[in-house]
């Protein structure tokens, strides 16, 4: 999904005591009201509040009272929450950069290391590689496990350790204007290429809006670029998920219509689950253009009103030539949305997935304004695979290990890439004979 930020500088925020006890038991209100598992608002949370509050109340900046809360709700141990000001002018490296890295020691101690380097982003357009030793931002060393922040609207130095083994700058620059807004830069999201032999390749970055119009027509597109293709490599690595886009992925995969999944509030959840699911709204087509969008809005109104999970279900794309021989390429920062397609796969036999474990991160999530600008993001529904399967906090283990081995990537060989190739390639020579 992509990020937009307000352009102008933003305006110090000055916090009373008043405010701070306000915005903090607006926080725990919406936690209590919306949080998809009340169950974790137990009494370790109550004294894990109790512990916090002080330290919360008295913090002596916005900065500080940001990071405060932060610390309370990474008690709670899930994905998709967050404590942020609504002019927060700084990013993750992993949304900034379209990047990931992965912590190990190297000559120069505990460092991040980069991992997937996606086409198109700003690390990528700022020549970062896979394997890249991360040194310092902005001239602030940074070591494990403090986390890289990258301000928007201006460039950022960071030095790294290239993969010649040459200290050197970079500048990077993780958004751009659009009219007054600024706008993360989007990596390539969608590349396919044949890898000869009937082999295709297709490399999905990210999977962007809430219905994914345009990604999934990328998807379609390429598939379509690689002909008559009857081997596929799907490659997920990296890809920390999105919307729903991810149905087109999935729908490549088989040919008729079957259910994939739904989100769910566990305060909805009935003991008649498995009934009670024939009966809930099916979604399964994503429409060819944006202007569709807004009868598909109309059609599931009352669902969303009702706050009625709706089902996931493939498009009934028909067969295609690679049926039977795919491979989703997975590493650990295969998340969310991606993690879908993975979990689709496993539990139809789809596809072999090859890799490392994935994230284990998956919910559906919203964010809730909770006073003086702050706003709170937090996750209001697990994801059940049809099956039962829930992977929020469940990593999937691929069929076949191939982990990522950042020195021989320093040296231009993508292990799990040449992996799954000649894996595929004994499969096929195996069938033929």
């Amino acid at each position: 999904m992509t990020t937009t930020v307000a352009a102008v500088a933003q305006v110090p925020v000055e916090l009373s005591a008043e405010d701070k006890h306000t915005i903090l038991q607006n926080v725990l209100s919406v936690l209590r009201k919306r949080f998809y598992s009340p169950e974790r608002l137990n009494s370790d949370w109550l004294a894990a509040v109790d512990r916090h509050r002080p330290s919360i109340e008295s913090a002596s900046s916005a900065d500080a009272f940001e990071q405060a809360v932060s610390d309370l709700l990474a008690e709670l141990h899930t994905s998709h929450l967050g404590f942020f000001h609504r002019n927060a002018r700084r990013a993750s490296s992993r949304a900034a950069l379209s990047a990931t890295y992965l912590a190990d020691d190297t000559d120069y101690g505990k460092r991040w290391i980069f991992q997937d380097v996606h086409s198109g982003g700003a690390a990528a357009i700022a020549d970062i590689e896979p394997g890249n030793i991360l040194l310092t931002v902005d001239d602030h060393e940074i070591v494990p496990p403090e986390h890289p922040v990258f301000p928007m609207g201006k460039q950022t130095r960071v030095e790294l350790i290239d993969n010649q083994g040459k200290r050197r700058s970079v500048m990077v620059d993780v958004a751009r204007p659009k009219g007054k807004k600024l706008h993360f830069i989007e990596p390539t999201l969608v590349e396919a290429s044949r890898l000869g032999d009937g082999l295709g390749y297709l490399k999905i970055a990210m999977l962007p809006g809430m219905v994914g119009v345009v990604v999934a027509n990328q998807i379609t597109s390429a598939v379509q670029s690689l002909g008559s293709v009857d081997r596929l490599i799907i490659d997920l690595r990296g890809n920390t998920g999105g919307g729903v886009g991810a149905l087109r992925v999935m729908s490549l995969l088989i040919s008729e219509k079957v259910p994939v999944g739904f989100a769910l509030d566990k305060r909805r959840a009935s003991a008649n689950l498995e009934q009670d699911r024939q009966g809930f709204p099916r979604f399964s087509r994503i429409p060819s253009n944006t202007k569709l969008l807004w009868p598909l809005a109309l059609r599931f109104a009352p669902a969303m009103l009702a706050k009625k999970p709706v089902v996931l279900e493939t498009e009934g794309l028909g067969p295609q030539p690679f049926h039977g021989r795919v491979m989703l390429l997975v590493d650990r920062h295969t998340g969310s949305a991606a993690e879908m397609i993975v979990a689709f796969a496993r539990e139809n036999n789809l596809a072999t997935v090859v890799g490392e474990r994935t994230a284990g991160r998956l919910l559906s999530a919203t964010s809730v304004n909770v006073g003086n600008g702050f706003r709170l993001a937090l996750p209001t529904g697990a994801y059940h695979t049809w099956k039962g399967a829930i992977l929020e906090g469940t990593p999937i283990e691929p069929d076949q290990f191939a982990e990522f081995d950042w020195r021989s990537r320093r040296g231009g060989y993508d292990r799990q890439l040449d992996y799954a190739i000649e894996s595929l390639r004994r499969k096929s020579t195996a069938r033929a004979s």
